[in-house]
């Protein structure tokens, strides 16, 4: 694999030895790296050593400490997104392993090795996460022009080259920048960042390149710079485009020649700093209105990033919703479990001007102010005045209509028989029969589905969408 190249770590817990070499190489070539074990004994131990992967698969409905591994998991790494690979198949492994919060429970020979390898880029694919370690926030995105983005992000990562980020206001700039930094050769020293817009012209210069002692009315002692403080690691110029044009010309001298000049100082300093650069203005544009120099446009825009707004990838909308209710729910000691239709509604349809940090916001005030169990339209606003109508919503997208998704064809003596004939059918379609029942028993209430089936709403949901997927495929 390429140095550089993107790569998404999936750990394979499974003892056969041609299986999981072969799948090792399909995986590769979708930029998955594969880390293959047996069980292990101590899994504690073995995640407190390796940490843990964005996705564990393989014979993972099996006994383990008096108990049953997949129960083990969900109960003590409730956030592991786990997936079941089994040699031998059976109706009770794979209803207990979807309650169990297994995302899927596949068999190996109903599937080649290429499948198998596809549908599990297509599992990481969807739930890529990349998480910052350093903040409260982390990037979360199924979009495939943001997963792209992410992509390009690491191959800069290993690079030196300076990286210019833009996107609107809210979009998780400086995240991506952090990111950045830690997957470079940087990332044993703490990123340094400063905000080119909150400071004023004269208080930024000395901000980033220090002063001497004596050199202006308080300069009582010596300080360096930011340059000079993130020599050796990586500098995040926050909200570069509001930076003046004199500024500018001394920024351009610095990455130019490597050395930074203190205010009042005698000779220049050595630095190896690399830049990134974030905005959320539209620089080319800067520059033809005189702005912003084009000589330090093009110095900049060596690895151009840009973040796109919340509005053009409404695959993240849900995802980020269901992250955050999660979230905060947890941050507050509360119990909820989603939110109503007319909310659903309108956050699905909402531009969301603010882009991910509004709808955070909007999230963390509804978790605070609502009373459950779930979360209604009135808890996203604080006052009635500015609350939308309901009828005036536009209708959930189809894909969220349950009721509308096709049922599996079972052969079955009938619907009440409790179970269809197993002879000839796959575990796929027994667990959808069963899904789809059970919805029907309740009217479609996927709240009390869930509940019937043993699994949470977010499974549940995940699983009506793949079988959607699977009609329109």
């Amino acid at each position: 694999m390429a140095s550089g190249e993107f790569v998404i770590k999936v750990v394979l817990w499974d003892g056969d030895v041609n299986f999981t070499a072969a799948l090792g190489r399909a995986l590769s070539r979708s930029g998955v790296r594969l880390t293959v074990s047996e069980v292990p004994e101590d899994v504690d131990g073995y995640f407190a050593e390796a940490g843990l992967p964005l996705l564990l698969a393989g014979e993972l409905d099996c006994p383990f400490q008096n108990g049953n591994l997949l129960l083990y998991l969900r109960r003590n790494y409730p956030d592991l997104p786990v997936l079941a690979i089994v040699g031998r198949p059976s109706i009770d492994g794979a209803v207990s392993s979807i309650r169990a919060g297994a995302l899927d429970y596949l068999l190996k020979n109903s599937f080649t090795i290429d499948e198998l390898a596809d549908r599990i880029a297509e599992i990481v694919a969807a739930r890529i996460r990349i998480s910052d370690r350093q903040g409260s926030g982390e990037l979360l995105s199924r979009d495939p022009g943001m997963i792209r983005m992410l992509r390009l992000a690491q191959k800069a990562a290993a690079s030196r080259a300076t990286v210019l980020i833009q996107g609107e206001s809210g979009t998780g700039k400086e995240l991506l920048a952090r990111f950045i930094h830690r997957q470079s050769s940087r990332a044993q020293k703490t990123m340094v960042a400063i905000n080119c817009a909150a400071l004023p012209e004269n208080l930024l210069e000395s901000e980033l390149f220090g002063f001497e002692k004596g050199a202006f009315t308080g300069a009582t002692q010596r300080r360096i710079g930011k340059f000079e403080q993130a020599d050796g690691s990586t500098l995040l110029l926050d909200e570069l485009g509001e930076m003046a044009l004199p500024l500018q010309s001394k920024l351009l001298r610095v990455i130019q020649e490597g050395e930074v000049d203190r205010l009042g100082g005698r000779q220049p300093v050595p630095v190896d700093v690399r830049i990134i650069a974030t905005t959320n203005r539209d620089l080319q544009q800067e520059v033809e209105a005189g702005n912003f120099r084009q000589d330090l446009f093009f110095r900049l825009n060596v690895i151009p990033l840009t973040i796109p707004p919340l509005r053009e990838r409404p695959q993240d909308v849900e995802l980020l919703l269901d992250n955050f209710i999660a979230s905060y729910s947890r941050l507050n000691q509360r119990d909820y479990h989603g939110v109503s239709e007319a909310a659903r509604r309108f956050l699905l349809s909402y531009d969301y001007p603010g882009n991910v940090r509004e709808l955070e916001n909007m999230v963390e005030r509804a978790v605070v102010l609502g009373d459950g169990p779930r979360l209604e339209l009135a808890d996203f606003f604080m006052d009635s005045e500015h609350l939308p109508e309901v009828d005036r919503l536009p209708p959930l997208p189809e894909k969220h209509c349950a009721s509308e998704s096709p049922e599996p064809k079972i052969e079955s003596e009938s619907l009440d028989s409790g179970c269809p004939s197993v002879v000839g059918t796959t575990l796929a379609e027994v667990e959808r029969y069963m899904i789809f029942k059970t919805l029907r028993e309740v009217d479609d209430n996927r709240t009390h589905a869930a509940a019937r089936l043993g699994i949470s709403i977010r499974t549940l949901r995940n699983k009506l969408k793949e079988y959607r997927d699977q009609e329109v495929a």
